[in-house]
């Protein structure tokens, strides 16, 4: 358990706050303003900051907002206040306590918010909402990468199912080791340096299965210390570590798990790739996350060559931005197959782009976002096995889609130009009848308006949310938010905004909202353009459309034209 002075330095930022006490973070943004006793922050910046969990806790008690709470709430507001930041190590003691085997969860009550949770819902929901929150944490920052709950879901639909072993080498909390496979999974096996994680991925994987099938989830390095040396599983799936320089390649020059090639100290994934097809057992397969940059680096050729030449590589998928944990960069999945005798490895290698899907899927691929390539086809200078490469969106057809934009475009310009509110002169006797502006800072302390992250939001009949909104962004709040050195900071507390009645606001709000359809249109329009334009140079270069007839001088529409200057020069006039 965590010590007294651990305890006493465990923080949360206003997020965690509202989480815990089940509010939004406006509400917490309020309680900051407009409570005086509500707790100082005690580190972090003025616009993330952290405040003391312990005074955080204690002033929620003692508040009729922190008192009815939900059980995840009161469990998770427990499990901080006695582990602090240590949280997958109070999951482990969680999930140990639901198996009933270890008496580690000691504090009372988290005993009773558990038990209370356990009473209307199986152990393993108690389980994957509490991992759902760690990883909306600060405290997934100690796993060093764990893979995301929409990340499992895709390697879960990808993978397929397996009445066989299935094994993750480098587990975390096992996400992926429990979500893949099915129901019929016979074993269950990881390994992973975290300590802590291995607890919660063993009991996770534990309360998945039923019956007698085996889990065995051991901490260890699985490439310098490899705890199932003889295993064979009919499934391996794994996120390893990635851009790890000190993988252990001198200790291991010799290692037998380096069956393409031993892999460069830049090339960390590969040796990971090859320890799961090392652990693959005839007729299984791997499924192993990696960068998309794997693919194609020059340093990682040779082996790449090797793993297509052999037939290992059955798949290489690439996946939509927004899955990883720490960044939006997309991923890919490589699916290895070992087959079940040499003499039948496959002759292509199936290349899948779904990286223009949702995060949240399909994972089903269209006909358009697939395509057989031969091995002899791969097996080029470059050995690049990045799917857009191979894979090719369908010839739109452009005459029909480049007349459908063209009256979308006309469509779209009438309607622009009456979106544009026509703005009188104001007098310049008027410009001065506002008074003294009113402070943001003061219509927070009177609980008028409200912070949602970067955007000021009216809570009060008294004030027009889209003149709120318009003049707290106006070019003398923006000079008022950029410092001397030229860096804009939002900083909307400083904000100042004119004093005039609530018919007046309406007026203002009114054509602040006229403006922003305007400028929602005209990015439409822009867009519609760009596109129109691509449409129409892939068309005409591709032979698909022609240039438009020539004209007399009638059709002004067909006249082709360039400004230089003053100048307009016509077709007829130009010499080549």
């Amino acid at each position: 358990m965590v010590g007294g002075n651990e305890v006493s330095d465990a923080t949360a930022t206003a997020a965690e706050i509202a989480r815990l006490a089940g509010v939004t973070r406006a509400a917490v943004s309020n309680w900051r303003r407009r409570r005086s006793d509500f707790p100082a922050p005690v580190g972090g910046t003025s616009a993330s900051p952290l405040f003391s969990l312990a005074e955080v806790r204690q002033w929620l008690e003692g508040q009729r907002e922190g008192r009815e709470v939900s059980g995840e709430v009161r469990l998770w507001q427990a499990l901080r206040g006695t582990y602090g930041e240590e949280m997958v190590r109070a999951l482990a003691a969680v999930g140990e306590h639901l198996r009933g085997d270890a008496e580690e969860l000691a504090d009372q009550t988290a005993r009773e918010a558990v038990d209370g949770l356990v009473a209307d819902r199986m152990p393993t929901e108690v389980m994957d909402g509490l991992v759902a929150r760690l990883l909306e944490s600060t405290a997934r920052a100690a796993l060093d990468g764990a893979s995301t709950l929409r990340l499992a879901r895709a390697v879960r639909e990808l993978a397929g199912e397996t009445s066989g072993t299935v094994f993750d080498p480098a587990c975390g909390i096992g996400s992926l080791l429990v979500a893949v496979g099915g129901g019929a999974v016979g074993g269950r096996l990881g390994q992973d340096t975290h300590v802590d994680a291995t607890r919660v991925a063993r009991v996770r994987a534990s309360l998945a299965v039923t019956g007698a099938v085996p889990v065995q989830v051991v901490a260890g390095d699985s490439l310098r210390a490899d705890a199932f040396p003889d295993l064979r599983a009919d499934l391996v799936v794994c996120e390893p570590p990635t851009a790890v320089a000190d993988w252990g390649r001198e200790q291991l020059l010799v290692d037998p798990r380096w069956e393409a090639g031993v892999p460069s100290r830049g090339e960390s994934e590969l040796a990971w790739l090859q320890h799961c097809y090392h652990h693959t057992a005839p007729g299984g397969r791997a499924v192993v996350v990696l960068p998309a940059s794997v693919a194609h680096r020059r340093s990682g050729r040779r082996i790449r060559a090797e793993l297509v030449r052999r037939g290992c590589v059955a798949a290489v998928v690439a996946l939509p931005p927004g899955l990883a944990a720490s960044h939006a960069l997309p991923l890919h999945l490589w699916l290895l197959s070992r087959p079940s005798n040499p003499g039948r490895a496959t002759g292509a290698v199936r290349m899948v782009d779904l990286s223009a899907n949702s995060p949240d899927g399909p994972w089903d691929p269209q006909p358009h976002q697939e395509v057989e390539v031969q091995l002899i086809d791969l097996l080029d200078n470059e050995v690049d096995l990045t799917p857009s490469r191979y894979v090719r969106e369908p010839e739109p057809d452009y005459a029909v889609e480049y007349a459908k934009l063209r009256e979308d475009l006309d469509t779209r310009l009438s309607r622009l130009r009456a979106l544009l509110p026509e703005l009188p002169p104001r007098g310049r006797a008027e410009a001065l009848d506002d008074g003294v502006p009113v402070a943001v800072s003061d219509l927070l302390a009177a609980g008028l308006v409200s912070l949602d992250g970067d955007e000021l939001i009216s809570v009060s009949d008294q004030l027009d949310p889209d003149y709120v909104r318009g003049f707290a962004s106006s070019a003398e709040n923006v000079r008022r938010s950029t410092s001397s050195s030229g860096t804009f900071r939002a900083d909307l507390q400083a904000a100042r905004l004119p004093r005039m009645d609530v018919e007046r606001q309406h007026r203002y709000g009114d054509a602040f909202r006229s403006l922003g359809a305007f400028e929602h249109e005209l990015a439409e329009l822009a867009k519609m353009g760009d596109r129109a334009a691509r449409l129409a140079r892939d068309g005409l270069t591709g032979g698909a459309l022609d240039p438009p007839p020539a004209c007399d001088g009638g059709n002004a529409e067909h006249q082709s034209m360039t400004n230089d200057g003053d100048a307009v020069v016509r077709r007829e006039d130009r010499t080549l």
